[in-house]
């Protein structure tokens, strides 16, 4: 079964096709710089040539446009006709507390993502426009919604509720969502396989680790607690996120700098986290590569990084009781063994014994990077969310 796997953003469409039943990638890649000059047609498919085309691509509906074209191109394509397409998959960044699980896509479903626009404005509105383009190019083709937020809808009550007057939870919704969710789900499962174990009797701690950054703890295969909260802001340290702060900072910085309202979430969304503090970069390559050349700012920040993760790895440690299993992901948690060592670093104690070798030696690739004696286990496992989304839709469709 062909599915379609689309993530829409503000100004570019990252998309996948999968063979839903043999869980093999047929084509992936996407579209940069909507609505700008020199926007980019990538795509990559087995035994095909690398596809890269330049530009004018001034909307959502265009660019889905061209990746369907592309899909079937004569010479470069992977299917000869778009009926082959048996479902579209979207990722979804909110659902709000309407959707606990995917669902296929109805006018009401449709309408309750539009409803979640005011949790995730920087998000929602652009899944939504890849939502109804799709509904105007492949009329009749089953679309499937997967939600970010979904997997954390189990957390119990005192996990995600604020402490603020609860009367604004009840009057507009604020609590603890939590993102990242289908790849938390996903690695979850992996770790459970390569345990051969009940995932109704595991404890696991899962660290998606890229640009955006959250650790969850999951019992019996669901999630009690996330780190990311009312949005992708709260928690860790992230490439250009702050993550926790003292909320009175922001009071303090916007009367003090005469910021708005839109200026303060740019700065905190924009130039913080490891760009924020490096001064430098974003990525965790640069701050490495910027450390071993002696800069004390780029030490500092990927200090700051590894630290703060090591707090919520040991205040998830007593939530859950017992950690059987501890797994990195993301392109910094599949990546960088140093993250992975400062991290771990010390936590012996804890049941976590990290193999040096193995952690040095791993990068994008499963593999347990612990000693067999290890307590907690401890794995790198390469996330595959669009994958999750195919299954998904797949199943519902079916």
């Amino acid at each position: 079964m062909k599915i379609l796997v689309l993530n829409c953003g503000s100004s570019s469409v990252k998309f996948q096709l999968i063979d839903a039943k043999n869980h093999e990638a047929l084509a992936r890649g996407g579209v940069s710089k909507i609505g700008m000059p020199g926007a980019l047609l990538t795509m990559d498919a087995p035994g095909k040539d690398h596809v890269k085309i330049s530009g004018e691509i001034l909307d959502h509906n265009i660019a889905i446009e061209n990746i369907l074209n592309l899909l079937v191109h004569e010479e470069f394509g992977v299917i000869k006709d778009k009926k082959e397409i048996e479902g579209i998959g979207h990722r979804i960044v909110h659902g709000g507390e309407y959707f606990s699980d995917s669902v296929i896509i109805n006018d009401e479903v449709l309408k309750k993502i539009q409803d979640c626009i005011e949790y995730a404005p920087l998000h929602n509105p652009h899944n939504y426009k890849g939502i109804t383009a799709c509904k105007r190019i492949l009329p009749g083709i089953p679309m499937v919604g997967v939600f970010d937020t979904a997997f954390h809808q189990q957390m119990p009550d005192y996990a995600y509720i604020y402490g603020i007057p609860y009367i604004l939870y009840k009057r507009y919704g604020i609590r603890r969502y939590g993102f990242h969710g289908t790849s938390h789900y996903y690695v979850s499962r992996k770790a459970r396989d390569l345990m051969d174990a009940d995932i109704e009797k595991l404890n696991m701690i899962t660290c998606h680790l890229g640009n955006g950054c959250s650790i969850a703890a999951i019992n019996g295969g669901k999630s009690i607690d996330t780190s990311m909260g009312f949005t992708p802001l709260e928690g860790l340290l992230m490439g250009t996120r702050s993550g926790d702060l003292d909320p009175a900072i922001i009071l303090q910085v916007m009367a003090r700098e005469e910021l708005t309202t839109a200026e303060a979430q740019t700065m905190l969304n924009k130039h913080s986290g490891l760009v924020g503090i490096s001064g430098t970069s974003s990525d965790m390559r640069d701050i490495e590569e910027r450390m071993e050349d002696g800069s004390k700012q780029a030490e500092l920040a990927l200090n700051v990084f590894c630290y703060r993760l090591k707090k919520y790895i040991g205040s998830y440690m007593a939530a859950l009781g017992r950690v059987d299993a501890l797994i990195f992901t993301g392109g910094i948690g599949e990546n960088s063994d140093i993250v992975r060592r400062k991290t771990v670093e010390g936590l012996d104690g804890f049941g976590m014994k990290l193999d040096l070798k193995k952690n040095k030696n791993t990068r994008g690739e499963i593999s347990e990077i612990s000693y067999k004696d290890s307590q907690t286990k401890i794995f790198v496992i390469p996330t595959n969310e669009e994958l999750v989304i195919a299954i998904d839709t797949a199943k519902l469709i079916n």
